[in-house]
């Protein structure tokens, strides 16, 4: 073997060195178009002028705003589904908004409903949350998760989170022309859960999903009163 000169050793050392500062060079580069590819207000604490704004533009149901990064800017589809989804915890907005934020977690929904009936909003209605382990579904649909009061069993929810449930979607039909909601049982219908999309899941636990005739009835006499 031949020795290197200690030109050549500056050499390759110059090559290197110039070959790893392209490389952060092209890592700083797709992290600045990735991070400026989400909306404005997306991924950081908003002032009180600002949440009011993004409520403005989604269900004035929402009390508690934490916008995550884990999702699609904006959905490629119209709005024609609602899909439901449960929590498997008792957790507030705010810590639910919290793990939402991880961005390893890959995961979020449009909105969610604690046990006291109050409603936070993680993705705007206009933008596609990564919920339902189904993109399809996702695009078409506002997804909503609940909290549950009872923990494993029928994975019960509040009275006052399934009130407040009722009153979200038919407030996202309303704002979204979804004339009716109508449940099959099957994905083909425009009330949908998430144990359809996923063999892996039971949610939105045995409660929500025996209620879903009753959620699909009230929603509907409900927007027949306001034809």
């Amino acid at each position: 073997m031949v020795p290197q000169t200690k030109k050549e050793n500056r050499f390759l050392g110059g090559a290197f060195l110039a070959g790893f500062c392209a490389l952060t060079v092209l890592i700083c580069f797709l992290w600045y178009r990735t991070e400026a590819a989400f909306p404005d207000m997306v991924g950081r604490s908003l002032s009180i002028a600002e949440q009011q704004l993004v409520i403005s533009r989604n269900s004035p149901l929402t009390s508690y705003v934490s916008l995550t990064v884990n999702g699609d800017f904006p959905r490629k589809e119209k709005i024609k589904k609602i899909t439901i989804h449960h929590m498997a915890a008792d957790l507030t907005l705010a810590d639910l908004g919290a793990s939402f934020a991880k961005r390893d977690r890959r995961a979020s929904a449009n909105y969610a409903i604690d046990s006291k009936g109050q409603v936070g909003l993680y993705v705007e209605e206009e933008n596609r949350a990564w919920t339902s382990s189904n993109e399809e579904n996702d695009q078409q649909a506002v997804t909503i998760e609940v909290a549950n009061d009872e923990i494993g069993g029928m994975w019960h929810v509040s009275d006052a989170a399934y009130e407040k449930l009722i009153a979200l979607c038919v407030d996202i039909c309303r704002r979204n022309d979804i004339k009716r909601l109508v449940f099959t049982g099957d994905s083909d219908g425009n009330l949908t859960f998430h144990k359809m999309f996923s063999a892996r899941t039971e949610c939105p636990g045995p409660y929500l999903e025996s209620r879903m005739s009753d959620i699909a009835w009230r929603v509907n006499q409900q927007l027949a009163t306001q034809e």
